[in-house]
């Protein structure tokens, strides 16, 4: 036999050598159930928990004519200015079955109304019972509700991996129930910049706007994140969408339950920044990571525990901390009572801290709306104080007086002061309570000069009139 001859059947050989498993790489399905797998069954048992939301409100449409007196004697007051009803789709989730919904805070902010559609149709009235503006959660509750609902059952969004398959469950763009289904992006993502804790579950399950406040759940049916927001440039879905943890949503919904009016968590009592390259290469670190101890509040959980300011926090509990973000996130889902084991690097030693889990204590707020004339007034304003500070994310450490609730159409909101301006002087006047700004703000003037921190960044503004 020639040389190519035998190449030849040394070719044919290995292909058929090869055969069974090329075939059984490419291969039909063996029985009728491979062919029918399908997330169907997880979908049947979870969508009547997802129900749609609509929010309305009604505004004002202001006529700056109507502000001369003259021309709102002729053409109506107050009274005849034209209103608008403004209205807001989103999806929500029925997690008790007595018709307790969780869904996003944006959703119906400002809301008069609100209604839920669930998805066999019917529509019911639901009443707000506790919003929390630091998640962006909100939780209604069914009016005159009479049955029991389905619900869904949390789950450990702690144990959620990167590759896990996930489906997104709302109502885009008004349409209709709709499912989706993609894997788990990415965990633990801190640089959103969409609430105060910033802990997301990243999918690249379609979510698209109307998306928002319904359920994010694994293949056991259980609840694994509430949706909250996309990142687009088209405004529709690019395959990022985030989700807030349900370790999250049920911190918030126990609260309700509780019948408390804001959620209560655990207060720290100190001061935490980034790790930078720099901070770690001078720490000795093999990484930039952790929560560094800047400063502490005295008589703190954190003081009375023995922190001190330079330690780097690692871990909560034993899970890992890379940053101040997931140590909010970590140290805020844990029940009240008891104590957080903190894992703390110190002089290059790595100790225990038990700190107590307690909420912070309110202090002496004095809160008061501010009536005289000046740019301030109409103002809502209080003493900072450790729960106040731990609410309006404020050092403190510091002393001033924070400003609670600007009115819209006040004159507060027209010279363009906000919810958590920090107010630190008046005419260079320092002021420490909101009884100094009472009395500045009396005694009147032409000309007004105000020092306030807003963001971390302070500033100076000078108003005449």
């Amino acid at each position: 036999m020639s040389f190519c001859l035998r190449l030849f059947a040394a070719l044919v050989a290995l292909v058929a050598a090869s055969a069974p498993t090329l075939a059984q790489e490419r291969r039909l399905p063996n029985s009728l159930a491979e062919v029918k797998l399908s997330y169907a069954p997880v979908v049947q048992r979870v969508a009547p928990a997802v129900v749609n939301v609509y929010a309305a409100k009604t505004v004002q449409n202001r006529n700056p004519l109507l502000d001369d007196p003259i021309f709102r004697r002729f053409f109506g007051g107050p009274g005849g200015m034209p209103q608008q009803q403004q209205r807001s789709l989103g999806s929500g989730v029925l997690v008790d079955p007595s018709g307790l919904i969780v869904t996003n805070n944006h959703v119906i902010e400002g809301a008069d109304e609100v209604k839920v559609s669930l998805a066999d149709k019917r529509e019911f009235e639901a009443e707000l019972v506790l919003k929390d503006s630091r998640t962006d959660l909100a939780i209604l509750r069914i009016k005159g509700a009479r049955e029991r609902f389905p619900a869904l059952e949390f789950g450990n969004s702690d144990e959620l991996q990167v590759g896990d398959v996930v489906l997104a469950i709302g109502n885009p763009f008004g349409v209709g129930q709709t499912v989706t289904h993609g894997i788990v992006s990415a965990l633990a993502r801190t640089q959103v910049g969409i609430t105060d804790y910033q802990f997301f579950i990243q999918t690249d399950a379609a979510i698209n706007p109307g998306n928002s406040g319904g359920a994010l759940v694994d293949l056991s049916g259980k609840l694994a994140g509430i949706n909250t927001a996309i990142f687009s440039r088209s405004g529709g879905s690019q395959g990022v969408g985030f989700a807030i943890p349900a370790n999250m949503v049920r911190v918030v919904v126990a609260s309700a339950k509780g019948g408390g009016s804001a959620v209560q968590r655990p207060w720290l009592g100190a001061k935490l920044q980034a790790v930078t390259a720099d901070i770690a290469d001078s720490m000795g670190l093999k990484r930039p990571a952790g929560a560094l101890v800047a400063n502490l509040t005295a008589q703190s959980p954190a003081a009375r525990a023995g922190l001190k300011s330079g330690d780097l926090i690692v871990t909560v509990d034993g899970q890992p901390v890379d940053d101040p973000n997931a140590f909010d996130y970590r140290f805020a889902t844990k029940p009240l009572g008891g104590t957080a084991q903190l894992g703390v690097l110190r002089a290059g030693k790595e100790i225990k801290v038990a700190v107590a889990l307690q909420i912070a204590p309110e202090g002496q707020r004095d809160e008061i709306v501010l009536r005289s004339r000046s740019p301030l007034q109409g103002a809502k304003v209080a003493n900072i104080g450790p729960a106040l500070a731990e609410q309006m994310r404020v050092d403190p450490a510091m002393e001033g007086v924070v400003i609670l609730e600007v009115p819209s159409g006040s004159a507060a909101a027209q010279y363009g002061f906000q919810p958590g301006d920090m107010l630190l002087a008046v005419n260079n006047e320092k002021i420490a309570k909101t009884e100094d700004i009472d009395r500045l703000t009396k005694a009147g003037g032409r000309v007004w000069r105000f020092t306030i921190l807003r963001g971390g960044q302070q500033i100076t503004a000078m108003f005449s009139g």
